[in-house]
């Protein structure tokens, strides 16, 4: 499986054309009904379940996932958040009243949560139909209309989600553009209202850059380094499972996987003992004949982590797991790395593949301080019975999320906000945070009857100076 594969670039009239359709309808779009929104949510949400098998069979050949893994981590989340923003529509998009300071007295405020007009979602290979449908749920809750441009390395993934979205939505409501460098920097090149982005902090920068030239708001969504700390007290078991599911699931192209592993040396060999064991569990002595385990996207990729595995090796890095490679199937074993130098390429890069690489520890504020000269990790997790080491833990690094006593299923709760913070994102995402970075909240004062401010109108003099004194010292 050499997957060199990808969509086709989109001419830049077919670009111009469908942002020109986007923009005229806006404001239609925009002032829809609750009920109107909720409509199309649901009619996504059966055309997502009726494709669920096209859904299966896209992913296998864009990179061999497995159907239930699908389910789990393409399918479920897309479900849920729409199923979360049918629920909760109402309430988001109604007036939130709130309060008016007593020199104000008169008048009541409130704020209107409104579309913020024509937005741009650009999404990643890894997981594409969650990375891009999801967010398209929180565009649409807040009323925008839509384009949508998803990763060119997932072509057969991106062709469906396109005739899924064609059934869903009109080409002036909602459109996904297919293509690669060109047609993103073309499409970057618009002045979109908002640009929600998934993918690399590289690119990210990127985006925001283009952003900037019209002053389009963004929500960066990117990654880094998540770092996972097993102190003393854990359950070595418990750990050394979810851990490894963490790590493995999707071959490591996860975000938000548990990067790297501090592990307190008293338990450090029992702990490495049982991470071997639930890789022979999950994915059998030959991962390569295993349906559960999915592939590397594509070659470039492949040959990326081979060479972060390789660097490690040549600075002393023992295998203790792993390290098959065959670049023809972009198949790597999972793969598991001790005495791993922290000058090696494999903890300065994000790995984005089957590859944990462990480290010992025996004092706290050692991995704390290791952890912090890093960028800030878009995840950061804690196994621990020890609740006074979790708030020190907690209280001494900064991280955009994360768990404690588990890895990466925070995602899936749609009422926690999910993104990094500065290198690993920017802006959050999921329900109600999905919801808020679509929108702008409009702030509104209406007068009902004349206030004291009336009195303080110019020309100024010594009774109002008084007046204006005693409003900065009571009110």
């Amino acid at each position: 499986m050499n997957n060199t594969l990808v969509s086709p670039e989109t001419s830049t009239s077919i670009i111009d054309e469908k942002f020109q359709l986007l923009k005229q309808n806006q404001f239609k779009i925009g002032n829809e009904s609750v009920s109107d929104k909720k409509k199309k949510l649901k009619k996504l949400y059966d055309t997502v379940l009726k494709y669920r098998p096209q859904i299966k069979e896209a992913m296998y050949k864009d990179f061999r996932k497995h159907p239930s893994e699908v389910d789990l981590t393409e399918v479920y989340p897309v479900t849920s958040e729409i199923k979360h923003a049918r629920r909760h529509l109402r309430k988001w998009t109604r007036k939130h009243r709130v309060g008016t300071p007593l020199a104000l007295l008169g008048s009541s405020s409130f704020i209107k949560y409104e579309p913020k007009g024509v937005v741009l979602i650009i999404s990643p290979w890894n997981f594409p139909f969650n990375l891009t449908l999801g967010p398209l749920v929180s565009a649409i809750s807040a009323g925008n209309t839509i384009m949508v441009k998803p990763s060119e390395h997932t072509p057969h993934s991106s062709s469906l989600m396109k005739k899924i979205i064609s059934e869903v939505f009109e080409e002036n409501e909602v459109v996904l553009v297919e293509g690669g460098i060109e047609t993103s920097k073309k499409i970057l090149s618009l002045p979109f209202n908002h640009i929600f982005f998934t993918g690399a902090p590289s690119i990210g920068k990127v985006v925001m850059e283009a952003a900037s030239k019209h002053l389009t708001s963004v929500t960066l969504e990117l990654g880094g380094k998540s770092p996972t700390i097993v102190d003393n007290t854990a359950n070595i078991d418990t750990a050394a499972r979810r851990i490894a599911w963490g790590k493995f699931l999707n071959n490591g192209q996860v975000c938000i996987a548990p990067d790297y592993v501090f592990v307190h040396e008293s338990i450090a060999n029992d702990f490495l003992k049982k991470v071997k064991q639930y890789i022979l569990k999950f994915y059998s002595e030959n991962a390569s004949n295993e349906d559960s385990y999915n592939r590397i996207v594509n070659n470039k990729h492949h040959e990326r982590i081979k060479r972060l595995i390789d660097n490690a090796i040549e600075n002393g890095s023992i295998v203790e797991t792993g390290n098959q490679l065959n670049s023809n199937d972009n198949y790597i074993s999972p793969t598991v790395l001790s005495n791993v130098g922290e000058n090696s390429k494999i903890m300065e890069q994000e790995i984005f593949g089957p590859v944990l690489p462990i480290h010992t520890f025996n004092n706290l504020n050692q991995i704390i301080d290791k952890i912090n000269e890093k960028e800030k990790p878009l995840a950061l997790y804690v196994f621990s019975k020890s609740k006074k080491n979790v708030n020190y833990i907690l209280e001494n690094t900064r991280a955009g999320g994360g768990c404690i006593n588990h890895s990466a299923v925070h995602f899936f709760n749609t009422n926690l906000p999910f993104g990094g913070s500065n290198n690993s994102g920017i802006g959050k995402g999921h329900g109600w945070y999905g919801f808020e970075s679509f929108s702008n909240p409009r702030g509104i004062l209406k007068q009902h009857i004349p206030n004291a401010l009336e009195l303080l109108l110019p020309p100024y003099n010594d009774f109002k100076q008084k007046l204006i004194d005693l409003t900065i010292k009571f009110f």
